[in-house]
């Protein structure tokens, strides 16, 4: 996959609470020339220090480890804070209706354990070229 140059620059941001799996993605992401602007512990801590950052990230990449309503209300607090930001979910739950619901709530893309970095370029470009 071709890097990334500073006409096609895609700016990221994760929340993840310090995932090996996704640290190893990061690190490919950045090695392909994507700029990582933050990397957030939860999403409580996106929520207050996202607006901080002196330009929003493009996408969000989202490693979920449960599921549950509470955390459901945070992915709406969060869209509904920053509708600008595409959210990529990351899990290792193969349901559904886990995936429906987030679609549901606005996430762009989710993406199961095992994908790998190319996925997740692939997720971002497709998030990015839907908002035109």
């Amino acid at each position: 996959m071709e890097t990334c140059t500073s006409q096609q620059k895609i700016t990221l941001a994760f929340i993840n609470d310090k995932s090996p799996i996704l640290d190893l993605i990061c690190n490919d992401l950045i090695a392909s020339g994507i700029e990582v602007l933050s990397r957030f512990e939860s999403i409580d801590d996106g929520l207050s220090k996202l607006f901080s950052l002196n330009e929003l990230p493009e996408a969000c990449i989202i490693d979920l480890d449960f599921y549950d309503n509470h955390i459901l209300k945070q992915f709406q607090k969060l869209k509904r804070q920053y509708p600008t930001i595409k959210l990529i979910a990351h899990s290792d739950i193969d349901d559904e209706k886990v995936g429906k619901d987030l679609l549901d709530i606005g996430f762009s893309s989710y993406l199961l354990v095992g994908s790998d970095a190319d996925d997740f370029r692939k997720a971002i470009d497709k998030a990015k070229a839907a908002n035109g």
